[in-house]
């Protein structure tokens, strides 16, 4: 099996990328971006392009017969800043995408939406795939025309696709020059012992979910026959008081909080309903929050790639 995957030098996607070659499938990376030094490449075949390009796709559609959507040039406190770019980077990009997957007669695509933003504040918790899709910022309405998009394209009978819509991803490689990601951004503002910036009372919730649970589910999708739209969550909301609680647990050293007014694009609580996937493709999230952070300030703090999980626990005298 040879996947394509867009964006796969990425935080999400160069963990995809890895796990994808490990099953021993022929992985296709198209990324604007020089290889990152983090990641094990050998075997994978890193084309670096603008993958959303013609020729490039064109080459790579050739070889391949699954796409994996991870390309994205915004987040969104810049999509909500320059809400243009977001469009022609990210909407436009992907219709250039679906076209060239129609020319290719290419069918299977993996996107990977934001189950963060696309629902904007909901009505209840959890909020499950059938809640209105009612964004707030600017970074959402793209995702949800981009679903949008893919929908048509799969009812005109054009795509099988899996639209996989993430809470918030957190761990090893979360990169904090992308302003996306409290505990990433958390952890190396603490390790350059700069104050960390946080947006309204600290009361916000938050599901968040480890990229190694979310990259079982891309890989699962990748190998199943399910189509759908799914959400993947945690299964639990987290206050971003409590998340930096567990940073400062994890480096036993005290944060230094800058509290900022709270943003208008930033929804007040989310936390999705992960049943559909669980049914689907007999998926669950294994790694709680407390030993994820644990996990991932091991690994920024001590400069290595992996520590085996579970992680051992700091002593009571550390704590």
């Amino acid at each position: 099996m040879a996947i394509l995957l867009l964006g796969g030098n990425g935080f999400i996607g160069s963990h995809l990328a890895e796990a994808l070659s490990a099953r021993g499938d022929r992985v296709v990376v198209l990324d604007a971006r020089a290889p990152r030094t983090d990641t094990q490449w050998r075997g994978i075949d890193y084309r670096r392009a603008d993958p959303f390009a013609a020729d490039a796709l064109d080459a790579a559609l050739a070889d391949c017969d699954i796409v994996v959507h991870l390309a994205s040039a915004t987040t969104p406190a810049t999509a909500d800043a320059d809400p243009v770019r977001d469009v022609e980077a990210n909407l436009i990009g992907t219709l250039r995408l679906l076209e060239a997957m129609r020319r290719h007669g290419r069918r299977r695509l993996i996107y990977l939406s934001s189950g963060g933003t696309v629902y904007g504040n909901p009505t209840g918790l959890p909020v499950a795939e059938s809640h209105a899709l009612n964004p707030i910022c600017a970074y959402g309405v793209v995702k949800v025309a981009v679903e949008h998009c893919i929908r048509i394209q799969a009812d005109a009978g054009m795509l099988d696709p899996v639209v996989v819509r993430p809470s918030n991803p957190y761990g090893e490689r979360q990169a904090a020059s992308r302003a996306q990601g409290l505990i990433g951004i958390a952890m190396m503002r603490l390790l350059k012992g700069a104050p960390v910036q946080l947006w309204g009372d600290g009361g916000h919730v938050r599901d968040f979910l480890h990229v190694d649970d979310l990259v079982r589910l891309l890989v699962t999708a990748v190998h199943g026959n399910v189509s759908g739209v799914f959400n993947a969550g945690g299964g639990q909301g987290h206050r971003l008081d409590e998340v930096c609680a567990l940073i400062e647990r994890a480096a036993g050293t005290p944060l230094r909080i800058e509290r900022l007014p709270a943003r208008r694009f930033d929804v007040r609580e989310i936390v999705l309903d992960i049943r559909a996937a669980r049914d689907a493709f007999g998926w669950a999230p294994s790694i709680p929050l407390s030993d994820g952070v644990l996990r991932t300030w091991q690994i920024l703090s001590r400069g290595a790639r992996a520590v085996p999980y579970p992680p051992q626990r700091p002593s009571a005298s550390t704590l």
